[in-house]
């Protein structure tokens, strides 16, 4: 994930002023933060003893990030980052990105370092991330591995100026393209390798050449089989030429500023995952939670007999599938996703029928119906007006 270090248009999540899909609200110039930032840790040397093997998850989130007793070297990250680098010497690349503990994966915009989440350092920190996201990103070997293979494409691409040649610009597009927030993808497209979960080279030149790195370097793929008569396999031939060239060379740009390390970190674990999880409302399953408990009842032995919410919601929902895609005119299977996210749900909560059919029938296309209208105008579910408001 790139991350520009220049434009104010959007804050961090941990509150420094620079672009990022997240962010509270110090509002303070990038160039700024490292000498106040340096005064701020002279004033304050002492951190507290933190024991992340026994502390209870309640103390542990009054602590601020930044005094979090953690390390990359003699953790697992620390194998991980060897085997990338291996599969770099592998391959005849000298380059070699430099890793770090930051708020979250990433890479500086034109520096050439990647900031590795800093819950990952620490097996108490996965389980916290996971008690409040679900998911620990990157928690797994595997997925560590796709990840930072992802993110030394970005530190590759600035250490070689890959994305300033014209052929770069003429095949993956050009890195000055704005970021949105959101983006959609053509879930059955050729034209892009298929690395991370989300059909990630879509969404940014960048991406797209980040992502095929990534395919290009992993030593399980054969990705000359795997995309053969795909018009991927052009961009891969392409990444495999520029890494033949590079063979043996010592990168052009060697700046390696560690933006959002974790001795900047100054938020507790509390605020951190307030932040987050607000951003994130609608990737977590209580997202539809509000509406489904005005409409439906929930079962208790007096009402078992009720039909349950989620059959009712399987029986209709090919009838309300195929209303919602023909008003609205979005993919059919963006809004089966939903329906099934939202029937699922349901289930989890163990709600039943009211005697009003129809109208429970009305309310759930209309819920649906303005649902996929948001994600066509702002890329997200719950519209862009109530996405302000959580920043």
């Amino acid at each position: 994930m790139l991350f520009n270090k220049e434009s104010p248009a959007i804050e961090r999540l941990t509150g420094i002023f620079v672009s990022d899909r997240m962010g509270p609200f110090i509002n303070r110039p990038l160039e700024q933060k490292s000498s106040m930032e340096e005064t701020a840790l002279k004033k304050n040397k002492t951190k507290p003893e933190i024991n992340l093997e026994s502390i209870s998850d309640e103390n542990l989130l009054k602590h601020r990030i930044c005094d979090l007793p953690l390390k990359i070297h003699g953790t697992w990250l620390e194998e991980c980052i060897q085997e990338l680098y291996k599969e770099l010497a592998d391959k005849g690349i000298v380059f070699r990105s430099e890793c770090y503990l930051a708020d979250e994966w990433l890479t500086p915009e034109n520096e050439t370092c990647v900031g590795i989440p800093f819950y990952l350092a620490h097996p108490t920190l996965i389980k916290l991330e996971k008690k409040f996201m679900i998911d620990a990103e990157g928690e797994t070997k595997n997925w560590c591995m796709k990840l930072l293979r992802h993110e030394t494409g970005h530190a590759i691409c600035y250490a070689y100026n890959f994305n300033k040649r014209r052929k770069w610009q003429k095949i993956f597009g050009h890195s000055t393209e704005e970021y949105g927030d959101t983006y959609k993808f053509r879930a059955y497209s050729k034209n892009y390798v298929r690395h991370i979960d989300g059909y990630y080279a879509q969404y940014h030149p960048d991406e797209d050449f980040v992502e095929t790195f990534a395919v290009w370097l992993t030593p399980t793929i054969d990705w000359r089989t795997q995309y053969k008569g795909w018009k991927a396999l052009d961009k891969l031939l392409y990444v495999d030429s520029l890494m033949t060239e590079i063979k043996g060379q010592e990168p052009l740009v060697k700046r390696s500023e560690k933006f959002w390390r974790l001795s900047t970190l100054k938020m507790t674990l509390s605020n951190y995952y307030k932040k987050k999880r607000a951003f994130m409302a609608e990737e977590f399953p209580d997202f539809h939670d509000l509406f489904l408990k005005k409409i439906f009842i929930e079962l208790t032995p007096e009402n078992n007999k009720l039909v349950k919410a989620y059959d009712f919601i399987k029986k209709h929902r090919r009838d309300i599938l195929y209303s919602v895609s023909r008003t609205s005119g979005e993919k059919k299977y963006i809004i089966n996703d939903l329906l099934k996210g939202i029937e699922k749900r349901t289930q989890e909560l163990k709600l039943c029928m009211p005697e009003n059919e129809k109208f429970i029938l009305v309310s759930l296309s209309a819920y649906v119906t303005s649902l996929v209208m948001n994600y066509l105008y702002t890329g997200h579910f719950r519209g862009e007006k109530n996405k302000k408001k959580k920043r």
